[in-house]
């Protein structure tokens, strides 16, 4: 099976790179480690000055700004929606009055979820319909989680659908540049809602990620001119209808075929590159766990005198994560989540305005754990608090022992949580530098975003209903 083969990972390190075999790239002490990375994700080598690390939305949304208005040939966007707001239809706006789009020398592919994309009355479909009627260039395609079918589909009202699964990942393209982040395409993010933004120039990444996109395509959902939703004509199987085991396996042979040829691909030595990306994929439901794997196996063998940084908009890892960090990694780990404050969900109506209390009910349970262990002096909570900003940023930092800036980082949509893990569709990349300039604005984006931090407070008091909330539906956030 094709599967069994991208979900492994190698064991251990602990053999010599030349004892066990991995063809790698790597020139550094601290980056030869990661050799075993060039046979579980596929392999790019880049320039580092063909990186640029953004730090603030609206730098965010002024470059997709520029690209959607400068586009030549090709602009594939991947996102969990698209808002209805100003900010939001000046983008559409600006891609429909592309010059390459008008002429129809543009092509355009967009893919969103299908419940996220579809919620309310005016929502992300309403919003890109004037593409899709303009021209024929332009495909919208919904991806519909296989889960959601049957009473659960007829029954289950709008905002809570989503609970079942999600496309989620963010990847936005622009001919030969790829933005990949953790933030939506909609107004908090482009104003006031802290993420993470990573610039990329290089042709044989955006093809890989536009490809990853298309291939996802294939079993969503299509919209045409009238707003409603088909098959792709080479597709046959309905994601809420039908064989739910044939739709899923079928769909998870396609990105995994995708996966594994890109990887047999892998060019491990060429003079000229100081930096590797490494995509990876994340779809627990289709049975991919690429991403979950690898990061584990990275956060497992952080040595002592390493540091972790690691970042979450939403504090909730997986029980395996959870037992790697506290019991496997030696490195120093430093965690930043969202202070209830910070937190999307602070102030909403209903079961949703005890969210934020629910994710510091877990962090209190993962500190307590923390101590238990022993390792309460290695592993330390903060969180961001902005006033007036919320916080959505994710990712990771490793720095080698008793160096100040990261080799490594890893950056993408998911949350190390157990919806990340379990439930969306996510790819997350691993960036693996030998140039210090990179290293060092990498340094500079994950200390920007730990100053804006207090250590986390984890014995707020918690309403007694969070803590049944919690125990029932902690898979579901």
């Amino acid at each position: 099976m094709i599967r069994r083969i991208l979900n492994s990972v190698v064991e251990s390190t602990s053999q010599s790179v030349e004892s066990s075999g991995f063809p790698h790239p790597f020139t550094k002490q601290e980056t030869v480690p990661f050799s075993w990375l060039t046979t579980r994700a596929p392999c790019f080598p880049i320039k580092a000055e063909n990186v640029t690390i953004l730090t603030k939305p609206e730098q965010f949304y002024n470059i997709l700004l520029k690209h959607c208005q400068y586009a030549k040939d090709r602009v594939t966007l991947a996102s969990l929606y698209i808002g209805n707001g100003s900010l939001e239809k000046k983008l559409v706006e600006t891609l429909k009055t592309n010059k390459e789009f008008i002429a129809n020398r543009l092509k355009i592919n967009i893919l969103l979820d299908y419940t996220r994309g579809s919620r309310y009355e005016n929502n992300s479909r309403t919003v890109l319909l004037p593409l899709v009627k303009q021209s024929d260039n332009c495909t919208v395609s919904l991806y519909h989680t296989p889960v959601l079918r049957g009473i659960l589909k007829k029954y289950t009202p709008d905002r809570w659908n989503e609970l079942y699964g999600l496309q989620h990942m963010k990847l936005y393209i622009f001919d030969d540049t790829l933005i990949i982040s953790g933030a939506n395409l909609s107004n908090d993010y482009f104003t006031n809602r802290q993420d993470r933004y990573i610039v990329i120039k290089d042709k044989r990444l955006s093809d890989f990620y536009s490809g990853l996109v298309h291939r996802v395509q294939k079993f969503s959902l299509k919209m045409n001119k009238d707003n409603q939703l088909s098959l792709n004509t080479d597709w046959k199987l309905l994601p809420y209808q039908g064989n739910k085991y044939e739709f899923i396996e079928k769909s998870a042979d396609i990105v995994e075929q995708y996966m594994i040829e890109n990887i047999q691909e892998n060019a491990h030595k060429q003079d000229g590159f100081d930096t590797w990306m490494f995509p990876m994929v994340q779809m627990g439901q289709l049975g991919i766990e690429q991403d979950a794997q690898i990061t584990d196996k990275i956060l497992a063998d952080a040595p002592p005198n390493g540091k972790l940084k690691i970042a979450t908009g939403y504090f909730n890892l997986t029980d395996q994560f959870t037992n790697t960090i506290i019991s496997k990694s030696k490195a120093q780990c430093d965690i930043l989540m969202a202070h209830p404050k910070a937190n999307g969900f602070f102030g909403a109506q209903g079961v949703a305005g005890g969210i934020p209390y629910a994710y510091s009910l877990i962090a209190r349970t993962f500190k307590q754990n923390c101590k238990k262990a022993g390792q309460e002096h290695r592993i330390r909570l903060f969180e961001y608090l902005r006033d007036g900003w919320t916080y959505h940023g994710k990712g990771l930092w490793y720095y080698p022992p008793n160096q100040d800036s990261p080799c490594l980082s890893l950056v993408g949509s998911p949350n190390f949580g157990e919806r990340s893990v379990k439930k969306d569709l996510e790819s997350q990349m691993v960036i693996i530098t030998e140039n210090q300039d990179l290293r060092n604005l990498l340094n500079e984006e994950c200390s920007k975003l730990f100053k804006q931090s207090l250590p986390a407070e984890t014995d707020r008091k918690v309403p007694l209903w969070v803590h049944t909330f919690v125990l029932m539906f902690r898979s579901y956030f």
